[in-house]
């Protein structure tokens, strides 16, 4: 845990520095006799100490002298304070991860259900994940306030990742349609001179264009199709936040007909939903199994122009169905012309525990499966689109 957001007034003299560093590995140590710093804390540090102990203490026996032992009560009172206490005396990156360090510590998750404590938190994909697997047991009471978490978090997201990825797709789009015989009105100067400037006549001071560059006369109709199948097991929370998120900005998109499906044993379309994302992920249902092979099958009946059709699969790849058929139809589908896109998560964190046995069926098949993270994931849908190569991460 770090502390270096809450220095302030530390000087360059060593003294000062060696005091500073003392203090700091008192933090981290927890005051035991065992830590060998001989720190005492007061005030603001011994308030800080306090609430690291509460989450990060041993809980073991006690011994003499002061001692952390891990504990924050029963009471949503007592958590919503020690909530409040955290946010005073750390970054808000840290709060975040010491929120979710408490809901897997500690067991708060069923605190999370009354609607003092979510008022309290510091609202991210990960407690927006938490809450969407409580959603079936959360009581009318938090309802509203829990979809008001989940809003805030869902339009910062938007803000965060909308533009770049309506830029990043219509330029993939444009490009795609591009014509080689354009009507007159049609045609993409810039481009067309570009493309023939080895055709420039010194003599005449004119370019002879021998190709020419232009945009179809159905230039704003639908020219791709998505199609977003999500696991919904419960490992995958954070991605069937940031999917549902990009599905709806698909979705805005003149050019793009969207389609969201979500499944563990069962296959639910969410399409109708995507216009309010908060609506598409209080429609999931995370936990449960995995049938892959039922929800490609499910998306599969639903292509009707394969060569203009990207399916995006993201899932950890552990598959309860079929799996001789589950792998036959994605072979079907990329022979078909659909792009086919397999990510094992779509998420800040990198790849998660997967099946690597489906992972490399998926690549013998050219359809290799790897973690996106959301700002590299228009990259990938731009590649798709085009037909060209995926921007695979080195660390994949």
């Amino acid at each position: 845990m770090t502390t270096g957001p809450m220095v302030t007034g530390i000087g360059t003299d060593p003294g000062d520095l060696a005091r500073e560093r003392l203090r700091r590995w008192r933090l981290v140590l927890g005051g035991d006799q065992a830590d060998g710093t001989g720190c005492a804390l007061s005030g603001r540090d011994a308030a800080m100490d306090g609430t690291l102990a509460a989450l990060y203490g041993k809980g073991d026996k006690p011994q003499a002298g002061r001692e952390r032992s891990a504990g924050l009560g029963a009471s949503a009172p007592s958590v919503a304070r020690w909530l409040g206490d955290i946010r005073a005396y750390f970054p808000s990156s840290v709060v975040q991860v010491m929120q979710r360090d408490a809901i897997d510590r500690l067991g708060l998750a069923s605190l999370l259900l009354e609607p003092e404590m979510l008022e309290a938190v510091e609202a991210d994909v990960h407690l927006v994940g938490t809450l969407l697997s409580l959603n079936k047991a959360m009581p009318e009471t938090t309802r509203e306030t829990a979809r008001a978490v989940v809003r805030k978090v869902v339009e910062d997201l938007e803000r965060r990742l909308a533009t770049r990825t309506r830029a990043t797709l219509t330029g993939a789009l444009d490009r795609s349609a591009r014509i080689s015989r354009p009507r007159h009105h049609d045609i993409d100067w810039n481009r067309t001179i570009a493309a023939n400037l080895k055709h420039y006549l010194p003599e005449y001071r004119t370019v002879v264009p021998e190709r020419l560059i232009g945009y179809g006369r159905a230039a704003q109709s639908v020219k791709k199709e998505v199609v977003l199948c999500i696991d919904q097991s419960g490992s995958m929370a954070a991605s069937v936040v940031y999917a549902s998120v990009f599905g709806a900005v698909l979705a805005s998109m003149r050019s793009i007909s969207t389609r969201l499906v979500v499944f563990d044993t069962a296959v639910v379309d969410l399409t109708d939903q995507l216009d309010d994302p908060v609506d598409v992920l209080f429609g999931t249902q995370l936990g449960g199994g995995t049938d892959i092979n039922r929800a490609l099958a499910y998306c599969q009946s639903h292509i009707t122009r394969p060569a203009e059709t990207v399916v995006v699969l993201i899932s950890d790849l552990y598959e309860g169905g079929i799996r001789d058929e589950m792998l036959k139809r994605v072979a079907a589908m990329k022979s078909s012309g659909v792009q086919f896109v397999a990510l094992l998560a779509l998420s800040d964190e990198g790849a998660p525990a997967y099946d690597r046995e489906h992972a490399a069926a998926l690549a013998a098949l050219g359809a290799p499966a790897f973690a996106c993270t959301p700002e590299l994931f228009p990259e990938v849908m731009a590649a798709a689109i085009e037909k060209r190569p995926l921007p695979i991460p080195d660390t994949a």
